[in-house]
């Protein structure tokens, strides 16, 4: 899957997808900023024909928050 839109993943990020779609588990993805965590969502999302929802985490959100952003489209 990740081959077809040309992104080369590590063993261990492979690993974590596949372990996630194949138990319909949510990833969760975090590490500096520039690592590819942006990236590697907008190619699963193409690669599975999904939309994709981003939530920009900082310092100081909270529930209520990231809720109606969700909530907001």
């Amino acid at each position: 899957m990740l081959g077809s839109a040309d992104y080369v993943a590590d063993r261990s990020l492979a690993t974590a997808v596949h372990l996630s779609l194949h138990l319909g588990r949510p990833l969760f993805l975090e590490g500096e900023a520039g690592v590819g965590k942006t990236e590697i969502a907008k190619v699963l999302a193409t690669a599975l024909k999904r939309r994709l929802i981003r939530l920009q985490c900082y310092e100081g959100l909270d529930v209520s928050s990231a809720v109606y952003e969700w909530d907001y489209a």
